[in-house]
């Protein structure tokens, strides 16, 4: 795909849905069921934004003639779609919505509900599912809510 997205001959629209059609869906598969720490995000921004670096190209300076990367600021710009972090938990607070909406009878919900903590003999038990969702709430400045 580094080949096709850097290629001069594609236009940068086309390339833009090739991102959003092909590379995001597979790298995002199954992020509803994630919990992720900060390092993990982190990475997941910076594929983000070398695809997208890729895609848009160097921007070459008017006065000297050098090219350069863009920044991270100038990609936000350009693309104007939310970045992949944002994508993820949105997709995970959409889920959460339908886990809690289930009910208490549904498999899912026992993991939503509880007691299923595999990781809790392990000295860093890592970041629950739970605790992922209560901060995409605060994200979005829905931190009252339970």
């Amino acid at each position: 795909m580094q080949n096709l997205l850097s290629s001069s001959l594609l236009f940068k629209n086309l390339k833009v849905k090739i991102y959003e059609t092909i590379l995001l869906p597979v790298v995002v598969y199954g992020c509803e069921t994630w919990s992720h720490k900060l390092r993990e995000e982190g990475r997941l921004r910076v594929f983000g934004n070398r695809v997208l670096r890729r895609t848009f190209g160097p921007k070459r300076d008017e006065v000297t003639g050098d090219c350069r990367k863009l920044h991270n600021e100038e990609l936000n710009n350009l693309y104007s779609s939310p970045n992949i972090v944002r994508v993820i938990e949105s997709r995970r607070m959409r889920w959460a919505g339908h886990v809690a909406r289930m009910g208490r009878v549904k498999v899912y919900t026992g993991i939503w509900w509880g007691n299923l903590r595999e990781r809790e003999h392990l000295k860093d038990p890592g970041v629950e599912w739970e605790d992922n969702i209560k901060m995409d709430l605060r994200t979005v400045e829905c931190g009252g809510m339970d």
